[in-house]
């Protein structure tokens, strides 16, 4: 095999593993992992306190 067919090949699963990626990623069973992660920085502070960390 030349370097250039190994090339051809190796861009050829990149891009494979690139959209399989994307599918995952945009994936409607994923959706509520990723809505429950977005919210995690507007989570109360409240919440907190019982873990140990300090509440303003």
């Amino acid at each position: 095999m030349d370097m250039n067919t190994f090339r051809g090949l190796m861009t050829a699963v990149l891009i494979l593993l690139f959209l399989g990626i994307v599918v995952w990623a945009w994936s409607s069973k994923r959706k509520p992992d990723f809505d429950e992660a977005a919210m995690l920085p507007l989570e109360d502070e409240e919440q907190e306190i019982g873990t140990g960390g300090l509440a303003k």
